[in-house]
Formats: structure tokens, sequence, C-alpha cells
């Protein structure tokens, strides 16, 4: 009688999830925001289109304490209907759970990727008087002055650290790696000397490259930058390179039903290709970026969770 009992709330639950989805959304929605910043321009602007595609507000709500763990959290543990979902970037998602002891989420395990929708643009920079005019010369450089040549990045266990050590990984040669607090503080040094290059992102860059105070080495992503068509990716130079993640993305709790999953990342697809919302990206120096399937998207984002795993590890990061 009770296998009779349980078999039937099963049905019942199987039965209510596309009734669920079909009249979803009934109330607001509330959208955390992992990162404090400019960002939220961008998110706002997107949560707008959401609003008008799904006939219910989309609130957008900061919670970037303990570097987006905080956020990330309270989407973990919300319930599983739609109603409260992430928007978060690699930092929250991908690296504070190797940074951190005891993180109060398994970034697998606890969330429904439903798409990733942009890429920060990412570059390497050097003193204008370094002598590498490439990735492959900064390499030759660093193997023939093992030790010697320094690289900045906005702090320990970040993407633009990681990036670093990674081509030390795969190349073998040296480099010395000088945490700042801040991209700001990094670039002074680099003008001035102190360091030689700096992984950072070129939001932060660009005004300092047209005014010619560093010099353009590489754009540190998958593809070349439109507005600097002539610089290189590093894995052009250095084939194999597998750049650290720096995507923003949404996601919900586990178990989210899969109907009410497609819906949003069906949305999230067309909001972002609206011209409005691409022009606040592009601004903000992020590059448009949607995956295919929230399938496609919870795949990349185990590879690049491994992936940085593996990093952290083997740049002898110990989480605080």
């Amino acid at each position: 009688m009770n296998v009779v009992k349980m078999t039937g709330i099963a049905v019942t639950v199987a039965l209510s999830l596309p009734s669920q989805a079909q009249t979803y959304p009934t109330k607001p929605i509330r959208t955390l925001v992992t990162v404090a910043g400019g960002v939220e321009v961008a998110v706002r602007a997107l949560s707008n289109k959401l609003s008008d595609a799904l006939g219910q507000p989309v609130i957008v709500e900061t919670q970037s304490g303990a570097g987006g763990a905080v956020g990330a959290t309270n989407v973990a543990h919300a319930a599983p209907d739609g109603y409260t979902l992430a928007y978060a970037t690699t930092s929250a998602m991908t690296l504070r759970p190797f940074l951190t002891k005891n993180t109060p989420y398994d970034t697998v395990k606890d969330f429904t990727p439903i798409s990733k929708v942009g890429e920060a643009v990412a570059c390497v920079v050097v003193n204008n008087s370094f002598p590498a005019k490439s990735i492959k010369e900064l390499v030759d450089y660093a193997r023939a002055n093992p030790g010697k040549v320094s690289f900045g990045s906005s702090g320990i266990g970040t993407t633009h650290h990681l990036s670093g050590e990674l081509i030390m990984q795969m190349t073998g040669v040296k480099m010395v790696h000088i945490p700042y607090k801040s991209g700001g503080q990094s670039f002074q040094d680099l003008i001035a000397g102190q360091v030689q290059l700096v992984f950072g992102v070129m939001a932060s860059s660009i005004g300092q490259i047209e005014a010619g105070k560093v010099r353009l080495l590489a754009i540190n992503g998958d593809k070349r930058y439109p507005r600097t068509p002539d610089a290189p990716t590093v894995a052009e130079s250095l084939p194999g390179y597998d750049r650290p993640a720096g995507w923003m993305a949404y996601f919900g709790p586990a178990g989210l039903p899969q109907p009410i999953t497609k819906r949003l990342h069906a949305e999230l697809v067309k909001g972002m290709a609206t011209a409005d919302v691409m022009s606040v990206f592009d601004k903000l120096g992020l590059l448009v970026e949607t995956s295919a399937s929230p399938e496609s998207f919870g795949a990349e984002v185990k590879r690049q969770y491994e992936q940085a795993g593996r990093l952290v590890k083997a740049a002898g990061i110990e989480p605080e």
C-alpha cells in the first residue's frame, strides 16, 4: 500500500512539472548578482529584456560578499522553481571552491547551469621597453632568463594569475608572479617597469594601450578582439593553450525543471542578441557569448571547474 501511495505521489510530481513550466512565471523573479561593479548595468539591461519576454518583473539584487559566495550560496539553497537565479562569474563558480576552505556549495552538484551570456575580454600587456613582441618571444626570453621575468595580476588564484601559471606549466619557463589588490595598481608598476608584463582585462587596459603607455602583446581568450583585430590570441602562439575561464552566466538551483531551464535559456539568448544589450556589454569591455544549450554549458562548467582545480594545485596555492 505504501508502494502504491509513493508511486502516486511520484506521478503527481512528474505531471506537475510540465504544467508548472507552462504557467511559469507567475510572480517576480530574483536575480542574485555575485559580483559588484559596472557589470550590474549589463545585468539590468538584460533583466529588462527577460521581464518583457516573461511578463513578470526580474529583480536584480547584488550579493557579492565573500567573493560571490554569499549570492551563490543563497541560490544553491533556494527552491528549484525558477524564481531565484544567479548571475555568476568564474570567480564564485570555478575558482572560489579551490581557494577557500569549506565553501558552502558544490558548483557541479548544487546548481543547474542555464547559459553563459558574456566573456570578459582579457589581455597580456607588457612594458614598452620589454623586448618580446609576441607570446613566443616572451617564452623564449623567459627561458633564456629564468626567474627574471615578473608578471602582475589582480590577485592570487584569479583567472589572470592562473593564466600565467598555465603558460609556465605548458612551456616549463619560470616567471615570478606579483599579486596586486587591483588591476590599476599592477598597471602603475608595469608603466614604471617594476613588472615586465600584466595579465588583466581589456576594459581597464585599452586606455593605457591607446595612449601608448603599455604595449598589447596578446588577447587572452578564444578569439581576437574586434577593437584590436591585429592582436593575436595567446593560443595562436601557444597551441593547446586553454585559457582559464572568465565568463558571466546564469544558474539556477540544482533540480530546476528542464522545461523552465530551457525557457530561461531561450529568452536569455534572445535578450543577448538585441542591439541595446549588446551595446551595453561592448561598452563594458565584455563579449557577448551565449551557450548552445543548458547541457553544453553544464559540460563546459564541469570541465573548467576541474581545470581550475588542477591549476590551483599545480601552482601550489593553499586554500585559506
